[in-house]
């Protein structure tokens, strides 16, 4: 509901922060401060003062909604019996490290106060990688409801409750009712959506009940919530096609109950993960959920026996019954078994579940000894594959959607699986009513289609006209010449009108720059270098070089790229340090006489964890003279918060390729840490040969039927645990030497009739 807009005669209605602050010192107990509607510009407000339990001091909007926080603002709640409601932070960022604090400082906190109907939305650092919190709360029995938190694209938790001292310890929180919105993937580690506690403090009591909110597409990491404090409760919260888990990451003592999972089918999205002891998962429900590993659907870990507080305590008195799991791909018991991780879950019992999948058998993965995990009276699909002999029953069910668009059995005298709540959050009975929760991402073709006419500049006239969207459609066989750099700060398509390739040319060092907000998809194009400048370091496709705290993509098809060979190091597409793609398709092209590379991901060499590309996909493309890599993909690290990079290189040949003495790589295709790497049909002629390292984990890589002629061996080598499956090459050469696995590994090498190609 909005609030009364007709204020201006009310004695408390400020609209400067210098008043504002005068009416806080003045407030009694049932006051009432009204921020004038408008843009408050750099407002740092501090709200301070004690209320009552009967009456508490509130600061509002004049209209819910209608009163912005902009530039770098602010604000902290510190007292007793504060309320705060109707405000909305946008475009900016925080000049300090919390945009919204429950305290003053480190000594004066905020207790009994409550947050609601507020919006924090897309209010960013410009640095992608410099860490900040949108919300946090501090204190004791506080009160977070109704919000909207929707957008965070840099390092750090959107919301926190912290534990840092006596004061905020025991707190009795309650977070209940809030939308939290997108989140894209971050690309490293820090991209929680909530967080409760720190490593630090994870054997304190924390006591927060996380309740009835609603987490849409929340991807930034793969936890979207981290439990890091004990006898917290999660309950009959939502989380729609988030690819991560609520993590039980540390801490005792957590109740997770009646919570609703839907993966949609959509890659890595991620249910439950236990650890610790005494943690109890009850009468949840999941469907659809295709994460593996750390983010299965549902996932009990191994810890590491006598763990530091900062590691992975062994989980112990473990009680998981009355869940249902439909259509959810992958169960993991004892993930992240290694040398270190090591303490088997004890003393556990997984009882009365439904785990019901038609379509896959061995949704089931025990990485080590599940004999601690007593399993009784489970339901399981026919087909699936039983983890014990006894604790799991097959039948066949009926299903059917329920008033909630649920997939649920429809016998109702089932005595196993969840009971769905009567209510559950939803996008619209959580965060603010008054504020859209419609999609604010404009896709790529979206938009109008405009020809442009050949000529000098035609091209760089009509991207900078464009709206998001847009589409720049080229005569075919024409000439476009172009003298400047192409800015590309919304989602633009450029393609031929026809079959036949429309020609580009340009003079500078970069034709397309992808900035901030930007997007690029291009077809049917041929790229010609010959004009560019006689200067090393040339590309047709360039990031910006600053720090980009959006996500891009790059799609490119059905277009040729030729003589980039003015000058050496000329790359077809070149990134930078502090950006990210979701990702780089590039299908059905031909690379032509490319002194650099054609693409080269290897800017983030911090080794954090952080990384330039999702999802990378190379198809059905030919590479020819080409002096560097043509793919260098780098992640470095041994952190285990992300879930790619993730390769798709198939159907495309490589003609002299990274024999240059610049190529540093040394090879065709350099990979370092990446996550999934799939290499089939493939053909590789007097080339530099295939180098990957993997690490974290547990990565897992497909090699299919390619061939190497004349060219350099296939060389893996890691130092963990990972899986190298339907290994097959046709190269004469090819001796299995070039196989350097480390001793945890497994190599499954199997020809398309499953015969054994004699790979040790």
């Amino acid at each position: 509901m909005a609030c009364n807009s007709k204020t201006s005669e009310n004695s408390n209605y400020v609209k400067t922060v210098e008043a504002f602050h005068q009416k806080v010192a003045e407030a009694e107990p049932g006051d009432e401060i009204v921020l004038a509607n408008g843009v408050w510009k750099n407002a740092e407000l501090l709200f301070q003062g004690n209320g009552t339990a009967e009456k508490a001091i509130t600061v509002r909007a004049e209209e819910s909604g209608k009163v912005f926080l902009q530039g770098n603002s602010n604000l902290r709640i510190s007292g007793s019996y504060l309320v705060v409601k109707g405000l909305v932070f946008n475009n900016g960022f925080t000049p300090t490290a919390e945009v919204i604090s429950f305290r003053k400082d480190s000594k004066t906190l905020a207790n009994n106060c409550r947050l609601t109907e507020c919006v924090i939305d897309g209010y960013n650092n410009p640095e992608r990688h410099d860490t900040e919190t949108w919300l946090a709360v501090y204190g004791k029995n506080n009160r977070v409801d109704h919000n909207h938190l929707e957008g965070k694209n840099t390092k750090g938790v959107t919301m926190i409750v912290r534990l840092n001292s006596v004061e905020s310890q025991e707190n009795n929180h309650r977070i209940d009712h809030n939308y939290f919105g997108p989140r894209p993937n971050l690309g490293s580690n820090g991209g929680e959506t909530l967080r409760i506690g720190t490593s630090h403090y994870s054997l304190t009591d924390s006591k927060t009940i996380v309740e009835a909110n609603f987490f849409d597409r929340c991807d930034g990491e793969h936890e979207t919530i981290s439990n890091k404090s004990c006898k917290n409760i999660y309950k009959n919260n939502v989380f729609y096609e988030c690819r991560g888990t609520l993590t039980m990451r540390h801490g005792n003592g957590t109740l997770v109950e009646g919570n609703v999972f839907i993966g949609n089918d959509k890659p890595c999205t991620g249910g439950i993960r236990v650890i610790n002891g005494q943690q109890t998962v009850v009468n949840n429900y999941a469907i659809g959920l295709k994460g593996n590993r750390f983010r299965g659907a549902f996932v009990i870990m191994n810890g590491v026996p006598n763990s530091t507080i900062n590691r992975y305590h062994q989980v112990k008195d473990a009680k998981v019954t009355n869940n249902t799991f439909i259509n959810c791909d992958n169960v993991q018991l004892c993930a992240g078994s290694d040398a270190e991780r090591s303490a088997v879950p004890l003393n556990s019992v997984v009882a009365d579940n439904i785990f019901y999948n038609e379509v896959k058998n061995d949704v089931f993965t025990a990485y080590d000894d599940i004999s601690g995990i007593a399993f009784k009276n489970n339901l399981i699909s026919p087909n699936i594959t039983a983890l014990t002999k006894d604790g799991f029953v097959k039948e066949k069910l009926t299903l059917s959607l329920n008033d909630k668009g649920l997939l649920v059995p429809t016998d109702k005298n089932l005595k196993v699986g969840a009971t769905i709540p009567t209510e559950i959050a939803t996008k619209e009975n959580t965060g603010a009513s008054w504020y859209s929760k419609a999609d604010k991402k404009v896709v790529l073709s979206s938009g109008k289609t405009i020809q442009v006419k050949a000529g000098l500049n035609t091209l760089v006239e009509a991207a900078l006209a464009s709206q998001p969207g847009d589409v720049l459609e080229l005569s075919s066989e024409e000439v476009y010449r172009n003298t400047k750099t192409i800015p590309v700060s919304h989602p633009l398509t450029v393609k031929a009108s026809g079959i036949k390739k429309a020609i580009v040319l340009f003079e500078k060092k970069v034709l397309f720059e992808i900035q901030n907000h930007g997007a690029l998809q291009l077809e049917g194009l041929t790229f010609d270098g010959k004009k560019s400048p006689d200067d090393n370091g040339n590309s047709v496709i360039s990031t910006s070089k600053y720090s980009m705290n959006t996500n891009y993509n790059l799609f490119i098809e059905n277009c040729d790229f030729i003589n980039l060979d003015i000058n050496y190091a000329f790359d077809a597409i070149r990134v930078y340090k502090n950006t990210f793609a979701d990702t780089i398709s590039i299908q059905n092209s031909n690379f032509k006489d490319v002194t650099g590379s054609v693409v080269a991901l290897d800017k983030e060499t911090d080794d954090i964890g952080i990384y330039n590309a999702e999802y990378v996909i190379l198809k059905n493309n030919s590479f020819k003279d080409v002096g560097c890599t043509v793919l260098n993909l780098y992640r470095g690290g041994t952190d285990e918060s992300t879930y790619g990079p993730f390769l798709e290189l198939e159907n495309s040949v490589f003609d002299n390729v990274g024999n240059n003495k610049r190529n540093k790589a040394k090879s065709a295709i350099s990979l370092y840490g990446v996550q999934k790497i799939d290499v089939k049909n493939n053909i590789f002629k007097d080339s530099k040969g295939v180098d990957m390292h993997l690490v974290v984990g547990e990565p897992v890589v497909e090699v299919l039927n390619n061939n190497f002629y004349n060219s350099e061996k296939l060389n893996i080598t890691g130092d963990q645990k990972y899986t190298v499956q339907n290994v097959w090459t046709l190269n004469p050469m090819f001796d299995g030497e070039s196989f350097k696995l480390s001793e945890k590994s497994s190599l499954k090498n199997k020809g398309t009739n499953g015969q054994d190609l004699g790979i040790q």
